[in-house]
């Protein structure tokens, strides 16, 4: 038996288990980063959801009070769950002066009027309240 044969069967290279590290780390690194970029897509989808509902209550609780808001902006807060929320009530009187057209949209309180981004907006048609017929 030759010297070089035995030599060759005994195992691995220092270049190809430097090799192997180099793609296990990169597919490593790959599965983080998906991982990383699926847990802020979920935060994200969270705070969406939060603030769409937000927006619905703020909607429904116009529609009780039964009184047309004045046209113009309004600022409320209208925080849901532990997010601190600020609805912009944006309301325009329509050719019938008995139908305002209102836009709730929804922004996080903390941030700025110019670097602020809007994670929900809803439209609605309020009306006048009518008097119950004799």
């Amino acid at each position: 038996m030759s010297c070089s044969s035995v030599r060759g069967s005994e195992g691995f290279t220092l270049l190809e288990v430097l090799v192997a590290l180099v793609i296990v780390a990169v597919a490593l690194g790959a599965c983080l980063r998906a991982t990383g970029m699926l847990a802020d897509s979920s935060a994200g989808m969270r705070e969406r959801t939060l603030a769409q509902w937000s927006a619905t209550n703020h909607l429904a609780r116009m529609r009780l009070m039964g009184v047309l808001p004045p046209p113009g902006l309004q600022r409320t807060q209208c925080s849901q769950g532990r997010i601190a929320l600020v609805c912009e009530d944006t309301v325009i009187t329509l050719e019938n002066p008995a139908f305002h057209l209102v836009v709730v949209s929804v922004y996080r309180a903390d941030e700025g009027v110019d670097t602020r981004v809007r994670l929900a907006q809803v439209a609605t048609v309020l009306t006048a309240p009518t008097s119950p017929a004799p």
